[in-house]
């Protein structure tokens, strides 16, 4: 298996580059390639299995959304047919179709997700999400973790990766969390996501038909049946 990280030296917010960290912990086989903002994305040109960008600041989507707009439409045709890309965190919103901000930022998405996010600078959002995702004819829980200076709006229903029992969706009208077109997964959570959710990080593996013992996994299986269980308590706030 061959991982392509887009812009490790802005989107590293959160810890969530430990997110392919964990994967080649899971799977020493597991190639990783980088690619920096002033470099054609290698997918474009070669078989990657899986492309990953994490969050960022402000004028780090700002330079990612520079840096892959020429390849919009390379992009949009390789998603729809399939290239399995995850993208985690504010990053998300380099999918969609703008980002604005109540500080004058403005920022042109690739516009390849419905959705149009809208930053309050002086009001972050801070909460601990629990969800579902369906998968193989299964729903297991997703836990993690949202910190934004905003939500995407504009979205019709459908086409969500995960669906929100606790916490907060796409924005506080939707219990919809992320977006799944073709390939691309996206979610605001962060935590890193994988390490979090084993079941999920074992979904993963297996659609590249890598074996699905993860590291550290009795820890790990341990750690997130309490965190599932917490984070379900009705007494416990969401929001911080």
């Amino acid at each position: 298996m061959k991982i392509e990280v887009l812009f490790p030296e802005v989107c590293n917010l959160c810890g969530d580059l430990m997110n392919i960290r964990y994967l080649q912990q899971c799977c020493p086989s597991i190639e990783v390639v980088e690619t920096d903002l002033k470099s054609r994305p290698k997918f474009l040109n070669e078989e990657i299995d899986l492309v990953y960008m994490g969050c960022a600041p402000e004028k780090g989507l700002q330079l990612a959304a520079a840096a892959l707009m020429p390849f919009k439409a390379e992009i949009e045709t390789l998603i729809d047919n399939g290239q399995k890309m995850l993208v985690t965190g504010n990053a998300l919103d380099v999918f969609g179709t703008a980002i604005d901000s109540d500080d004058g930022l403005h920022i042109d998405g690739l516009g390849l997700l419905p959705t149009h996010a809208r930053y309050q600078m002086m009001k972050r959002h801070n909460s601990g999400f629990i969800g579902t995702f369906d998968a193989d004819g299964k729903t297991m829980d997703i836990v993690g973790f949202k910190s934004l200076f905003g939500h995407t709006y504009d979205a019709p229903a459908g086409n969500a990766l995960f669906q929100m029992k606790r916490g907060m969706g796409r924005n506080p009208e939707t219990a919809e969390e992320g977006f799944v077109r073709g390939g691309l997964m996206a979610t605001y959570l962060t935590g890193p996501l994988l390490v979090l959710n084993p079941p999920f990080t074992k979904w993963l593996l297996r659609q590249f038909d890598l074996p699905d013992t993860l590291a550290f996994e009795k820890e790990s299986m341990e750690a997130y049946d309490i965190r599932v269980a917490e984070f379900s308590e009705e007494d416990r706030p969401a929001f911080y």
